[in-house]
């Protein structure tokens, strides 16, 4: 690379001669920034009181206007492009001597002037896959690649690739500072887009097809959470039409971590997408509770599916009486055997309960309408559905097939142990039947301290009785910490559709949390899922990836490194301490640098880091409160830190944070995670000694 940076002061003086290269770029960027004005002045001017027909007619074109209108704010900021394309021919013409090229602004979304010719060019159509993909060894008919460098919205630089230059060198040497810079830069608030530095081996992912469901393992500082939200930004532009009538979610672990990325999405134009966690998807009942570990595996596995559906269709008992009704004068009986046959037939189908229960009464009507018309009548399907509601067949029907509520089964599994034994016989062993059965009797569904795994048996339940609706799309981040049931929860909500899983085995920290992203996907039901491996660490600098790494060998042997592209080493301290006061002062040099600071900490260490900050006069945040200028560092529990990042981290007691979770090997976990949430710098602060696998 002809290392081409050019940089003005941020005021450009008003007399910048047009032959200067960034004065151009600056005056295409004023220009397209006017453009995307008139473009939102255009829809806010509309009119729709003559073309609606009615008034829920209006309320949608409305509601539809108003999201447009969000959807083309200029994002005060946020650069409108940040790389510009020249190609040698233009795309898809054929490419003969003397073609001419065309020139394209890549950026966050799609700008046109008015006459209609684009200004910017949305970062996901196809004419942009090369600024992503395009190399010196195939340059996809890119004859320059420019990439800008701002300082909050003001263009400040750029830098060129010759890319069909052959006198232009190639490999190490064509790293882009602005491209480093960009990735180091210090961060303040929440998660923001990568749309600017998305890598190939990313980009592949992002770009997969709607139809296919992929999985990612990404260790620290990959990037995984952002190239899940830019697949969900990209299926959306290349089929949106399909997935505004499925819909499209994004799972998260914990509220503090959707807060932390929810700007992603809105910053590139896409407002959408639904956000949850997992006991958000299940919540039909108040979670109250909590369950000891070996309860909450025993319930988490995938077998208590069949102990479910079993106890659920126990429910079901073949007729031994015939159903009679009465029409008129006549008399029509069903007899009991031919009931028989068709209550088996029904549990012969794979069906689900609810379902099976609705078509109940209609078959035993078609069996009377048979008769009817062996008799000599002539029944229509008025007559049908006449019979269905008969009250001699809606009683055998309450009989043979009663209402289950999904609450009350669940309940009396965990509350009967003659109930659990029966249904549990083969699947469970009598330890762990032991293990899940509540010490007290409950009286009811409300008053009962329902823990999060029994939400997740209720919602299992309750999919067995009805089906649940299927979206066209599912991202499911950190998955490494879902226990099977939690998998087949989610699995329900994309029958139809497909998903993006996120993840990383090394920081799976629950008992249950999956040994395989085969098994993982195999419980959610898409064993046709493809696996990627992420391993260009982007965001950890190497100094800390690496001391990290020490512990791999013990979470997850056979995982591959995370290798750190950063040329920046990073910042990387490991100091003894002897008090909380030690800590303070750690954090108080780190915010004299530029971006955020996390203290993390065990859980149970907390409250006492929490008093020395305040009683040193230092304001800090909780996790998902977001950082400003004047509040840039936040405290944050070991058990929350996942998925979170930093500019700058102390990490208090390592030995604490393993000692906090039950077992060595998810401490171990836990502490991997909490190491590898600095962006730039980290201080490992101790007065116990560091666990071994680290020295």
């Amino acid at each position: 690379m002809k290392e081409q940076i050019r940089r003005h002061p941020l005021s450009a003086p008003a007399h910048e001669p047009l032959d200067d290269p960034l004065a151009r770029e600056r005056s295409h960027l004023a220009a397209s920034r006017f453009a995307l004005r008139a473009m939102r002045e255009d829809v806010e001017a509309l009119d729709i009181r003559d073309v609606t027909a009615n008034w829920v007619n209006a309320e949608v074109l409305s509601r539809q206007i108003d999201e447009r209108i969000k959807a083309l704010a200029d994002l005060s900021g946020t650069p409108l492009f940040f790389g510009r394309l020249d190609y040698l021919h233009a795309p898809g013409a054929d490419q003969a001597e003397g073609a001419d090229g065309e020139r394209f602004y890549i950026g966050r979304r799609h700008v046109h002037d008015a006459g209609g010719d684009p200004m910017v060019i949305d970062w996901r159509a196809p004419v942009s896959q090369p600024f992503y993909r395009a190399s010196k060894k195939d340059p996809m008919d890119v004859g320059l690649r420019r990439r800008f460098g701002y300082t909050g919205g003001e263009l400040t630089a750029y830098e060129d690739e010759h890319l069909s230059d052959p006198a232009e060198p190639s490999g190490a040497a064509t790293t882009s500072k602005l491209l480093q810079q960009e990735i180091e830069r210090p961060r303040v608030g929440p998660m923001r887009d990568i749309v600017a530095t998305i890598q190939p081996e990313q980009d592949e992912i992002v770009r997969s097809g709607l139809s296919g469901t992929v999985c990612v393992q990404g260790g620290p500082g990959t990037g995984k959470t952002a190239v899940g939200l830019h697949r969900v930004a990209y299926l959306l532009y290349a089929h949106r039409d399909r997935l505004a009538r499925t819909g499209t979610l994004v799972i998260g672990p914990n509220r503090s971590f959707l807060h932390y990325i929810e700007q992603v999405l809105p910053a590139l134009g896409e407002l959408a997408v639904q956000q949850a966690t997992v006991d958000d998807l299940v919540a039909q009942v108040e979670v109250r509770g909590t369950d000891e570990a070996a309860a909450a595996v025993v319930k988490g596995d995938a077998r208590m599916a069949e102990v479910l559906r079993r106890a659920l269709y126990s429910h079901v008992s073949l007729p031994t009486e015939p159903v009679v009704v009465v029409r008129g004068s006549r008399r029509w009986r069903v007899p009991a055997y031919e009931l028989e046959e068709i209550v088996r037939e029904l549990l012969q189908r794979d069906i689900r309960y609810g379902a099976a229960r609705e078509a109940l009464p209609q078959r035993i009507a078609h069996a009377v309408l048979v008769q009817m018309e062996r008799a000599g009548e002539a029944p229509d399907d008025r007559v049908q559905d006449a019979v269905a509601r008969n009250s001699a067949v809606k009683a055998a029907v309450k009989q043979v097939w009663p209402v289950v509520d999904p609450a009350k089964l669940v309940l009396r599994l965990l509350t009967d142990a003659d109930f659990l034994a029966e249904h549990a016989a083969g699947v469970l062993d009598e330890d762990e039947q032991k293990t899940i059965l509540w010490d007290r009797p409950v009286r009811s569904v409300k008053s009962a301290k329902w823990a999060p795994a029994d939400a997740v048996l209720i919602d299992e339940a309750a999919d067995l009785i009805q089906r649940t609706h299927s979206l066209g799309h599912v991202v499911l981040d950190e998955a490494q910490d879902l226990s099977p049931m939690q998998y087949r929860a989610v699995g329900r909500r994309c029958t139809t559709g497909s998903a993006t899983v996120l993840g990383d085995l090394a920081q799976g920290t629950t008992p249950w949390a999956t040994r395989s992203w085969e098994e993982a996907l195999a419980h959610l039901g898409k064993t046709e899922g493809v696996i990627e491996e992420l391993t260009a660490g982007f965001r950890v600098p190497t100094d800390v990836i690496s001391y990290a790494s020490r512990l791999l060998p013990h979470i997850a042997p056979g995982l591959t490194p995370v290798a750190s592209v950063r040329e920046n080493p990073g910042f990387f301290e490991v100091r003894t301490t002897t008090g909380t006061s030690e800590v303070v002062a750690a954090c108080d040099e780190l915010l004299r640098n530029e971006g955020s600071t996390g203290l993390i900490a065990a859980d149970a260490r907390i409250p006492a880091l929490a008093e020395a900050l305040t009683a040193a006069g230092f304001p800090y945040l909780a996790p998902g409160e977001e950082t400003t200028r004047e509040t840039r560092l936040t405290l944050v529990p070991a058990s929350l830190a996942k998925g979170l990042e930093y500019d700058y981290v102390v990490l208090d007691e390592p030995q604490a944070v393993v000692d906090g979770e039950p077992d060595e090997r998810t401490g171990l976990r836990r502490l991997y995670v909490a190491l590898t949430r600095a962006v730039s710098g980290l201080i490992v602060t101790h007065s116990a000694p560091v666990p071994a696998q680290l020295a």
